[in-house]
């Protein structure tokens, strides 16, 4: 078992990834984990167990710990290291970018409250988690990266949205904005 457990980079991509799970007995997604470190065999590994709020059925997820802990950063988000995320897609990071950065009005004026600035500090983390994806002589994320039904549905729609070119275009648009509410400039 323990050379089966999925890793996971960070806390971040841990919480993102158990957030997006729904219950397994009646799909309720909503659930308050309790996190702790653990032995599994002579694996080091983060177990996470909560009760589904809905119906009461005991989650449990288990990811192997990297061999470096990296510590979050205190005025950005980072959800792993170099590596593409074993555990989301990029269709699902996409998607969660989307999401995330639609919480912020596209004309907000800075300087941002705290809750916008980490908004936008996730979909723009979200955005550099797709892009890991892109072989380094390569020019979008290939198709077979897309590993769930969510993520390969999006892809199926938007392929177009999963080249290099159109990523790092997204990926500085949230950059200059979340720079231009940082300064308080519109």
């Amino acid at each position: 078992m323990p050379d089966t457990l999925p890793p996971a980079r960070t806390s971040a991509e841990a919480h993102l990834f158990l957030a997006l799970q729904p219950c397994p007995a009646c799909g309720e997604t909503r659930c308050e984990f309790r996190g702790s470190v653990v032995y599994v065999g002579d694996v080091l590994a983060s177990r996470y167990v909560g009760a589904c709020p809905r119906c009461g059925a005991e989650r449990i997820h288990q990811f192997r710990l990297p061999d470096e802990i990296v510590p979050p950063p205190a005025d950005s988000v980072r959800f792993g290291g170099p590596e593409p995320s074993a555990l989301i897609d990029p269709g699902v990071w996409l998607w969660y970018s989307d999401t995330t950065a639609e919480r912020v009005p596209e004309h907000a004026s800075g300087p941002y409250p705290e809750s916008t600035g980490r908004a936008l500090s996730t979909a723009l983390a979200a955005v550099d988690e797709v892009l890991k994806f892109i072989p380094p002589d390569g020019d979008r994320v290939p198709a077979e990266a897309f590993t769930s039904l969510d993520g390969r549905a999006l892809y199926a729609r938007e392929p177009g949205r999963f080249s290099r070119l159109r990523l790092t275009a997204i990926r500085d648009h949230y950059a200059q904005r979340l720079a231009r509410g940082a300064n308080g400039a519109d």
